[in-house]
């Protein structure tokens, strides 16, 4: 078998909103898309597109552009999305319940197989769709599903011991929204969410606008 080639993070990073803009475009009708089309369309520069997807392989024809439904399909393929992956969410509070409410994981390929908590009032409900199962099934959710994401939405105090339980289980791919930073094996992948970080990265920006800054200024005092 070929090893695989590697692919920058940054172009991983922006391969699912090209394949956002494909699967609009492809909805609308579109057979074949230009790379200044689709940069246009993604929000960056016709080099980076052109850039990014020679890392795939080269699929577009000169003059032409690329056949919307197989550069999409090649993307798919480079993001392991040809299959399923099922998702269990654990934590089925505000933030949980509405991951579970949330209906485009099916869409994008990552079922929501199941919900998780301890708390014995909320073990064996419904919860947008999907039934609430206690910690103890984790072992059999995933032997069932051995592709499956662990997705962890508790409170940081029991974020450690949830991915603790989630890497016993077998779960290789966990997605944290916990504001804390999580101790894992060799071979098991984490991808941090932190809503507040991002927050304020957007403000640092937003301060940076002409009109950002004359604010700063006014509260300031100065003219």
């Amino acid at each position: 078998m070929a090893p695989a080639r590697r692919i920058p993070e940054a172009t991983v990073a922006r391969l699912p909103v090209y394949l956002r803009v494909l699967a609009e475009e492809a909805a609308a009708g579109v057979i074949t898309i230009s790379s200044e089309r689709l940069a246009e369309l993604a929000g960056v520069n016709a080099a980076k597109v052109r850039k990014d997807l020679s890392h795939l392989g080269s699929y577009g024809t000169r003059g032409v552009g690329y056949t919307v439904d197989y550069l999409a399909y090649q993307m798919s393929r480079e993001l392991g999305l040809t299959e399923a992956r099922p998702v269990v969410i654990v934590g089925a509070g505000n933030l949980g319940q509405a991951l579970a409410n949330y209906g485009g994981f099916s869409s994008r390929g990552f079922p929501v197989l199941a919900m998780v908590d301890s708390d014995p009032d909320k073990v064996g409900r419904v919860i947008g769709g999907v039934p609430v199962r206690h910690p103890d099934d984790l072992p059999d959710l995933v032997a069932d599903s051995p592709n499956t994401i662990g997705v962890v939405a508790t409170p940081a105090a029991v974020a450690q011991s949830v991915a603790d339980r989630l890497v016993d289980a077998g779960v290789r791919s966990i997605l944290n929204f916990a504001p804390v930073v999580l101790a894992v094996p060799d071979g098991v992948l984490v991808r941090k969410v932190d809503l507040a970080t991002e927050l304020q990265i957007l403000s640092f920006y937003q301060q940076r606008t002409p009109a950002g800054r004359r604010r700063s200024r006014a509260r300031a005092g100065v003219a």
